[in-house]
């Protein structure tokens, strides 16, 4: 009970916190805020999060949480003011949601399989007046494209549309590779990108196959690349150089150098 009592004065100071910047003798910048004008905030900091996630820093994880738990407090606040919901009536909402959702934790009935839990998961949104959106379910628009490709590839294969195996996937790769190329040998048209998205469509199905977040992977290799290229700036530096002066030689040289001295995971 103490722990709850901590928590609920902790909301509430700062909900406190929050009211007071938006209000009169506040900040500016904070009562002038909108919903549109926060939502590319709200993106910012959930991919600051997942940046966070990614490094396993409990320190930087908690800050980042707490960025995001501002937008969803600020927000909250905002529709309050309009007369429309409280941040109370969204954490009640999502704890019913939470508790209709899961009967086979808060009610009697019974999952063995995740084929079940998804069915009982189906059924409580059918309940719920959720509009149908397909067979393969709905996947969010605002959602990364290789997420919704990967979101897509799980939904088709659990109504059996899929390969057998692994081979299939791969073999779809080849595939889409010599369209991709055979696209590439001809004129600059519209099927160059077509057949691209082809090709990173298969790409995410060998890595649903293989249980890798295609996403996740991406992103690695994106802050790998700018890790290895932050060596090759430090190192020009030190020579009095920049890339936009240094040959492609020089770069290579130090990219390769940068490659082989990284750890292993890196």
């Amino acid at each position: 009970m103490a722990e709850n009592s901590s928590i609920d004065q902790a909301m509430s100071e700062f909900m406190a916190i929050v009211k007071r910047l938006r209000g009169p003798g506040g900040c500016s910048w904070d009562a002038r805020q909108t919903p549109e004008t926060l939502k590319t905030y709200v993106l910012e900091e959930a991919y600051e999060l997942i940046e966070a996630l990614d490094s396993g820093d409990p320190d930087k994880i908690r800050e980042e949480l707490g960025d995001l738990l501002l937008h969803l407090v600020f927000l909250s606040d905002i529709f309050q003011e309009r007369g429309e919901f409280t941040f109370l009536d969204v954490i009640r909402g999502i704890s019913a949601k939470m508790i209709h959702r899961h009967p086979h934790v808060f009610g009697e009935e019974k999952a063995q399989t995740l084929e079940e839990l998804r069915a009982i998961w189906r059924r409580a949104k059918e309940q719920e007046g959720k509009p149908a959106s397909g067979s393969l379910g709905k996947v969010s628009p605002a959602l990364p494209a290789l997420m919704q490709a990967q979101r897509l590839g799980e939904a088709a294969s659990r109504l059996g549309f899929d390969w057998p195996d692994m081979q299939g996937a791969l073999d779809k790769v080849d595939e889409e590779w010599q369209e991709f190329r055979r696209a590439l040998a001809g004129p600059p048209d519209p099927a160059r990108e077509e057949e691209l998205g082809d090709l990173l469509f298969a790409l995410v199905n060998v890595a649903r196959f293989l249980n890798i977040d295609s996403e996740g992977a991406l992103r690695r290799t994106v802050y790998k690349f700018l890790k290895r290229f932050h060596v090759v700036e430090r190192t020009l530096a030190k020579a009095g150089k920049t890339p936009e002066n240094a040959t492609l030689e020089e770069m290579d040289a130090i990219w390769e150098a940068a490659k082989q001295n990284a750890p292993t995971k890196d």
